[in-house]
């Protein structure tokens, strides 16, 4: 059975009262049936993954002096490891490689998970927003 407990409205209608009544839920059973099912579901779904292969600040005049040929040195030596990043959470680290004419990530490292869920890992704020 419910409890009830005695409210009282705000002051502009403070001679009434309201009664409230504590809602109780049953608890949910795991049928245990299709739970497979439903994860293979969650498993085609397409995450957005960025690669990161340094960063840089620049005055916005200079950004606006940018053209065809222009270049931005950014903060990593050539060869560095670049930071891969899924929906702004960094999960691994890799070497950038060439395939069939397109740039890939050769994975060096996949992080921990505390790594990941403590968020020390996330892409910095600026480059985020980027």
């Amino acid at each position: 059975m419910a409890e009830t407990e005695e409210v009282t409205a705000p002051a502009e209608t403070a001679n009434t009262k309201v009664q409230a009544q504590t809602a109780e839920f049953n608890e949910v059973a795991d049928s245990g049936s299709g739970s497979g099912e439903n994860l293979d579901i969650l498993l085609d779904i397409e995450m957005p993954v960025t690669v990161v292969l340094g960063k840089t600040e620049v005055p916005f005049k200079r950004l606006l002096q940018l053209a065809p040929g222009s270049v931005l040195e950014l903060d990593k030596a050539v060869g560095s490891p670049a930071e891969l990043f899924v929906q702004g959470i960094q999960l691994a680290i890799g070497d950038v490689v060439v395939v069939n004419e397109n740039y890939g990530l050769r994975i060096r490292q996949v992080l921990g998970g505390e790594t990941m869920r403590s968020g020390k890992a996330g892409l910095p704020e600026k480059a985020a927003k980027a």
